[in-house]
């Protein structure tokens, strides 16, 4: 279909070119359509019927003569009459042919004016039409940009929402972690204190046994094994307090992210959805030159992406440490249990070396006392022999004696005599004998006696040692936590 013209291109869209008649226009519609006024004033009204003065000023108000006639040049003004009524049939300013011209031109004109309604009004309405289509296309257009854009903004809300409750139940689950390394970490307070009250406990016990035994060596160790635990459990409570502000600073970005998405969602949401019917529809004079973006897709993908890949790595490193305190909570549940074992092993053996070494004690000292008692009664027994030897010696030096008081020859030395003295010799050194069996006796009943004060004292130590071991240190230890508190649990 061939068009009649075009926007850019109608005739109707330039000025038209200046008549070459000699008589302005007197059409109407091509005076209003072109906005073209007479050169002088109208002085009458436009209502009269049609005359060639009304676009002429008159020259006077009293008609003179044509200046083609000679006669009419002599007359005195003063002499002539106004025939006013007869002014156009006497005077005439054109010729037929000029006013046939005049109607050819001014038809001529009106078709051209009609002619270039007809068109502009074709034009127009195709004009409308496509301008109708191309506003709708456009619309179209922005309004399914602005449906692409609601359903990015929704996938990376979902994809932030997702990952927001990934990051709470991490950090949730840190947390309880956290609390249950402290909950471990207080509960090896106890174990510790009770292996220094042992140590402390032990430092009273007396003479010999007081001894760096197997189990002192085994509470020192325990001690080094709870400070170095509670060495670790501090450096990974401090690593879950700086990844809990890590995992709470994604988490802020993403709930901030979050919180732009659903505003710009429900922005563009409410964009997509207007129409021209729309209620709040207005004018907004100069806002396409206002540009307040700071983004493009592109930076606003990234920024989004970058928060979400920044919340997984903190999630990653969270949940690493989560499995790295629950193996510590473990080894060093395991490393105290271990050593609490070896400890109460040590304390066993040791209170079954003391009460052995208790019993043989007692027993040498009831044999102790046992001696003592016979040698006592032995003292006494050589005791007696002595003085019964002293009487038979008397009887015997007694009897020599009184054998000196014989008179002259009769101090004869006679087997009797003989007897006598070897009587009193005999006697004499079975005394000696007896007073030496007697001190020796009594140095046995001294070195049993202080035997005895020896067996005692060790008695009271190893009884002394045994009650600090037995009573004290092991009843303290039979209060050591659980595995389940010493992971947190409890």
């Amino acid at each position: 279909m061939e068009l009649l013209g075009s926007t850019l291109t109608a005739t109707y869209a330039h000025p038209r070119p200046t008549p070459t008649n000699f008589l302005p226009a007197i059409s109407t519609m091509a005076s209003s359509y072109r906005d073209r006024f007479p050169h002088y004033n109208l002085t009458h009204s436009l209502s009269l019927p049609w005359r060639p003065s009304t676009y002429y000023k008159a020259a006077s108000n009293w008609p003179t003569l044509d200046p083609y006639c000679a006669r009419s040049q002599r007359v005195s003004e003063s002499a002539m009459l106004p025939f006013v009524s007869n002014r156009t049939t006497l005077f005439t300013r054109y010729t037929p042919d000029d006013w046939y011209r005049s109607n050819l031109t001014n038809f001529q004109e009106s078709n051209t004016s009609q002619h270039n309604s007809e068109r502009l009004r074709v034009d127009t309405s195709r004009l409308i039409q496509d301008k109708y289509q191309q506003t709708r296309k456009t619309q179209a257009d922005s309004t399914q940009n602005l449906g692409e854009r609601v359903n990015d903004i929704g996938f990376w809300k979902s994809e932030i929402i997702h990952e927001l409750d990934a990051m709470i139940g991490e950090t949730n689950e840190l947390t309880d972690f956290k609390k249950r390394l402290e909950r471990a970490l207080m509960e090896t307070e106890a174990p510790l204190q009770v292996a220094r009250e042992c140590l402390f406990h032990r430092e009273k016990r007396m003479g010999i046994d007081l001894v760096h035994d197997e189990v002192e060596k085994e509470l020192l160790t325990e001690v080094d094994i709870i400070l170095c635990c509670q060495e670790r459990m501090k450096l990974y409570l401090d690593k879950a307090i700086a990844q809990l502000a890590a995992n709470r600073a994604a988490q802020h970005e993403l709930e901030k992210d979050l919180s732009d998405k659903q505003s710009a969602y429900r922005i563009d949401d409410k964009c997509h959805h207007l129409r021209n019917t729309s209620d709040g529809v207005s004018y907004f004079r100069g806002v396409e030159r206002v540009d307040a973006t700071v983004s493009v897709p592109e930076s606003w993908a990234k920024f989004t992406d970058d928060n979400i890949l920044r919340s997984q790595s903190e999630r990653a490193a969270s949940a690493k440490l989560r499995d790295d305190i629950q193996n510590l909570l473990v080894v060093t549940a395991n490393e105290m249990w271990n050593q609490f074992n070896k400890v109460n092993l040590a304390f066993t053996n040791r209170i079954a070396e003391t009460a052995d070494a208790k019993n043989k004690i007692q027993t040498h000292l009831a044999k102790t006392l046992q001696e003592i008692f016979q040698t006592e009664m032995t003292i006494e027994s050589i005791k007696k022999a002595i003085v019964e030897k002293s009487a038979f010696l008397k009887v015997a030096q007694t009897r020599l004696d009184e054998r000196t008081r014989r008179p002259n020859i009769e101090l004869c030395r006679d087997m009797a005599q003989l007897r006598l003295v070897n009587e009193v010799y005999e006697v004499d050194d079975t005394i000696q004998t007896l007073q030496q069996r007697l001190r020796d006796a009594e140095d046995t009943l001294q070195s049993l006696a202080h035997t005895k004060a020896t067996l005692e004292h060790d008695l009271a130590v190893k009884a002394n040692s045994l009650y600090i071991d037995q009573d004290k240190c092991m009843s303290m230890r039979r209060s050591f936590p659980s595995t389940l508190r010493l992971v947190g649990f409890c």
